[in-house]
């Protein structure tokens, strides 16, 4: 029987971090690998949860199973800073459960929203390319609308002629900060109007949350995702610690599922936890025991936001001078200064992605997606003048 599958094609993130691996000049630079790194090029682990991690090994007395919902506490500690402290349970109507990493998250999300009957997914074109992987997989059908226009700026037309095209099952994907890939994020006043729309919709909102904190501010970024919560009756919430924990290997994330009634919420949740028993059975517990941790020790708390601002304020440096740059050579690179996030497009042509490759040994997609979080000051002006050569 095995030998009817057929080989499938490789992942080209794997194939380009074996490139780069393999290239022997020692100025090369990545910046492929969707991970934050340092002005020294390194991806380190939180302080804060070093400390989380300690108290863990001197205090945890059992690896006991948690179940399919996994670690509560860490599920409840996170939602003040997604929903706001004020209202974190917007009166009873949400409910959550810890996942493996935001894809995690994701799966769970779309596995139960085709439970509950949604037939088509609407996503922006381009978007992770996991999303519309996971789409496939399920067998769900995919209505792409254009997220960003040739200006560089969202194109909420084709956001509104989707959204206007879409009803009864149907469910919109949204980043909820930090677009990835393009870092080309909804303002304030778009949300307000996407709020609006969706109020009056059909169509139910999956907010994709993976990069909180790492765009303006934890509370800036919750905006969008805020705003949308305030006017719909029901919504799916994907959640990811992984990056702004900085806990990418070991995998933490959360679902919430927002019901019009919270007598509702215990039927939504034990399809969640049916699903992810299928799945997975029990989520990993030692990420996000060390985020709870984290949440619920006021000290580790303010380190691990001043880290994250750290780490913000370094990639705004890094976008800060791509944008000073401005035109160089045949693109120009100003909009990048007001992108957020770890990624932006550049509109390389294929033979010039190669060409910086073979000629300056800079890695990243061929869709012209860089991880900004790879450029350091030691990097940096290679990069623009590595631009400026093959795109001149």
């Amino acid at each position: 029987m095995l030998t009817n599958l057929q080989q499938q094609p490789a992942d080209a993130l794997l194939a380009l971090i074996k490139l780069h691996n393999d290239d022997p000049r020692a100025d090369k630079i990545d910046l492929g690998v969707g991970v934050y790194r340092t002005g020294q090029g390194e991806t380190p682990v939180f302080g804060a949860i070093k400390a989380a991690e300690k108290k863990l090994v001197e205090t945890q007395d059992s690896k006991a199973y948690l179940g399919p919902e996994g670690d509560m506490g860490f599920v409840h500690a996170l939602m003040p800073y997604i929903f706001g402290k004020a209202n974190p349970d917007m009166d009873g109507r949400i409910v959550g459960m810890q996942t493996p990493g935001g894809t995690g998250s994701l799966r769970l999300a779309l596995a139960m929203a085709q439970r509950a009957g949604v037939k088509r997914i609407i996503v922006g074109k381009p978007s992770w390319p996991n999303h519309n992987q996971i789409c496939k997989d399920l067998g769900l059908e995919v209505f792409e609308f254009n997220h960003a226009g040739e200006d560089g700026k969202v194109d909420m037309d084709a956001l509104r002629s989707a959204l206007a095209a879409g009803g009864e099952g149907d469910a919109v994907l949204l980043h909820g900060c930090c677009h990835n890939p393009t870092g080309i994020d909804y303002a304030p006043a778009d949300w307000d109007e996407i709020a609006a729309i969706l109020a009056k919709s059909a169509v139910l909102p999956i907010i994709d949350l993976a990069y909180q904190g790492l765009g303006q501010g934890m509370e800036e970024d919750a905006y969008g995702l805020r705003r949308v919560l305030g006017a719909v009756s029901e919504a799916l919430v994907c959640y990811s610690c992984d990056k702004n924990f900085g806990l990418y290997r070991d995998r933490v994330g959360a679902l919430y599922a927002v019901a019009k009634d919270p007598a509702e919420l215990g039927a939504i949740m034990s399809n969640g936890h049916a699903l992810a028993r299928a799945n997975w059975s029990q989520p990993p517990d030692h990420g996000g025991a060390a985020v709870r941790v984290v949440l619920e020790d006021e000290t580790l708390t303010a380190q691990w936001l001043d880290e994250l601002d750290q780490m913000r304020e370094r990639m705004r440096q890094v976008r800060a001078r791509l944008a000073e740059a401005g035109k160089t050579g045949g693109v120009d690179l100003t909009a990048l200064g007001s992108q957020n996030g770890l990624f932006s497009i550049i509109p390389f042509t294929p033979d010039q992605v190669q060409a910086m490759r073979k000629e300056h040994g800079i890695y990243f997609a061929g869709s012209g997606r860089i991880n900004v979080a790879g450029l350091t000051t030691g990097n940096i002006e290679k990069f623009i003048a590595a631009v400026a050569q093959v795109t001149g």
